[in-house]
């Protein structure tokens, strides 16, 4: 499981993560603040409905997308900002023509 192991200075935000407070540091991406606090699920796939979660963390996979203040963006593209609301997603079934 991922942890924070090195201790570090930096301020201490809140973001609101699918309706509950979620502490991380000032200025680590979104994609590590989350993955530090155990969710290891960002989304489910579209096709299968299997989990999907960070990958590269660097913005090529499209795995840790989330909904930032009503935008879906790559969680790990983005720095953990003091108030934002993000949410999961589920992934949305498409039936095929």
């Amino acid at each position: 499981m991922f942890r924070r192991t090195v201790e570090s200075t930096a301020a201490t935000i809140s973001l609101v993560v699918d309706g509950n407070e979620v502490r991380a540091r000032a200025g680590e991406s979104l994609a590590a603040a989350l993955l530090a606090e155990g969710l290891l699920s960002f989304r489910r796939s579209a096709v299968s409905g299997v989990p999907r979660g960070p990958w590269c963390l660097m913005g090529a996979c499209f795995e840790c997308l989330v909904t930032i203040d009503g935008a879906r963006q790559r969680a790990c593209m983005i720095r953990a900002v003091d108030g934002m609301h993000i949410e999961t997603g589920e992934g949305r079934r498409r039936l095929l023509p």
